[in-house]
């Protein structure tokens, strides 16, 4: 055999195993791709795969909330569910309780809301694999065991979101610290009660429980989830801290059974009240109007520089002793007014004049604790008692008045008595009748001094005032006198205008408590 002949055949014979080879590749190829395809085929009987292929149907064996929706597409599984959902809706019933307390619901107390389509997605979704092994294990255990899927009636409740919001303001508050109840006429004057806990409710958990509830169930009760965050107190410790800051009293035992009324019933008003930090107190708004039908007598008050009588004679007593010791305290006070006429019962610049519609007695609590106040009487004595966070330790404020000089008065002047005011008493020329004495003025000043361990360590001008002196006024009758007539010898002393003395703050206070006895001030 020739070289050639030989070559030939080798050559063909390599040809003919390439195209055996080629051949044998393709048969393997094709199967190969056709039991790939007949996988995917497989699968797409029981999932959607793609959830915007709506022709695609639910796997065999599949229910949403007991309803079969094996083969149906999503919207029509989704139509179905939604209008068996709110068909059934009135029938709902939602029952929330916290403690005592108890909130009821029905379907008919929400809006119509339609939250299907997402709840839907959410169903045919439900525990589908990540890959094409797990997918298509998952298909033949639903197919051997079935797939039960629940939409809860929460997704057709609209509006349940505000209502348990409406509800946590019930619920929810904030912290607040321990509160002092102060009973000023009890032997123990204090107690403490508890301090308010945080307590926040866990709206996420509440809205999963309603949400897990209602997909088993139309009806629900739950415990609506809370946490109580606890604040801690020590009785004890926070009365300890409290204790007497002020105590001032003055003496009212000469007076009438209706002035020591009247200023027990301005006092009255003051007992037991507690001046939160930064709170203003008015003397008038608390005691109200100073008439009968409230409960005020008639007694002396000034009126013109002169006393007359009047209903609720006695009240600035009751201001000017809450004054004293609110100033002891150490509270600010915001405005204050001196009589006309010194008063008896306390230094000068140390009085608190009030009067509806012209004067009042404004204090402000400028500490950053509460005041209790304490007011009584006795048959002597009014008396008022300022609690709060006590002084430091050998820490206190008292006061001082100084008496700067004397106003001379310029004695008496006589008045005509045209209008006949005082006609019981004069009707002539020469017949005379005092109205007032003359009185003294005084420029004085009040001071409060602050000590440790009794000694002064500062001390501070707090007032600077002008009493003002008062003319005599005597009346003389204006009818002329005709023949005959003989009248009385005039028993009217005129007094002359003062000369200045040499007069001290002791000599001041005896000359005010013999002309301005308490019975008579206001």
């Amino acid at each position: 055999m020739s070289k050639k002949v030989k070559l030939d055949k080798q050559n063909n014979a390599k040809e003919e195993g390439k195209t055996k080879k080629s051949r044998k590749s393709g048969v393997f190829w094709l199967l190969g791709t056709s039991s790939l395809a007949v996988a995917i085929l497989l699968a797409c009987q029981f999932f959607i795969v793609d959830n915007a292929n709506k022709n695609e149907t639910f796997m065999k064996n599949t229910t949403i909330n007991g309803i079969d929706v094996s083969g149906l597409t999503e919207k029509q599984a989704e139509n179905l569910i939604s209008y068996n959902l709110l068909n059934t809706r009135d029938e709902v019933s939602l029952k929330l309780k916290y403690n005592d307390q108890e909130w009821e619901f029905v379907g008919s107390d929400f809006e119509i809301a339609n939250d299907i389509d997402k709840r839907i997605n959410e169903a045919i979704n439900y525990k589908r694999g990540q890959n094409f092994f797990e997918r298509r294990k998952i298909a033949k255990q639903v197919e051997k065991e079935g797939l039960a899927l629940n939409i809860s009636y929460k997704s057709v409740l609209g509006g349940l979101d505000q209502k348990i919001d409406v509800i946590l303001e019930d619920i929810e508050q904030n912290s607040s610290p321990a509160e002092v109840v102060f009973n000023p006429n009890s032997e123990e004057m204090f107690d403490v009660l508890p301090a308010k806990n945080q307590i926040i409710v866990d709206k996420q958990k509440l809205m999963e429980e309603i949400d897990k509830s209602l997909s088993n169930s139309k009806t629900a009760e739950i415990n609506i989830p809370v946490t109580e965050i606890v604040t801690e107190i020590d009785k004890k410790e926070i009365i300890s801290k409290l204790g007497l800051r002020s105590k001032f009293s003055t003496n009212y035992a000469s007076s009438s059974n209706n002035r020591k009324t009247n200023v027990k019933k301005a006092l009255g008003a003051f007992n037991g009240l507690i001046i939160r930090p930064g709170e203003e107190i008015s003397f008038n708004t608390m005691t109200g109007p100073r008439t009968e039908e409230n409960g005020y007598k008639k007694a002396n008050i000034i009126l013109n520089g002169a006393y007359v009588e009047g209903v609720g004679g006695g009240v600035c007593q009751a201001s000017t002793t809450l004054y004293n010791a609110v100033i002891l305290s150490g509270m600010d006070v915001v405005e204050v007014t001196h009589h006309s006429l010194p008063a008896s019962y306390v230094p000068l610049s140390l009085d608190a004049m009030v009067s509806e519609g012209t004067s009042d007695m404004i204090f402000k609590n400028n500490f950053d604790f509460p005041i209790y106040i304490k007011t009584y009487g006795t048959d002597e004595e009014a008396i008022v008692e300022i609690y709060g966070n006590k002084f430091s330790e050998g820490e206190s404020i008292r006061t001082r008045a100084e008496l700067v000089k004397v106003l001379p008065h310029g004695g008496d002047k006589i008045v005509p008595d045209t209008n006949g005011e005082y006609s019981n008493y004069i009707i002539y020329k020469g017949e005379y009748y005092r109205v007032k004495y003359p009185r003294e003025g005084y420029e004085s000043k009040a001071y409060l001094q602050y000590l440790q361990d009794g000694q002064v360590i500062s001390e501070k001008e707090i007032r600077h005032d002008y009493y003002w002196p008062q003319d005599g006024i005597i009346a003389e009758g204006t009818e002329e006198v005709t023949e005959g007539i003989t009248l009385p010898d005039n028993k009217v002393n005129f007094i002359p205008p003062q000369k200045i003395t040499d007069s001290t703050t002791s000599t001041v206070k005896s000359r005010l408590e013999k002309e301005n006895p308490s019975a008579y001030n206001p």
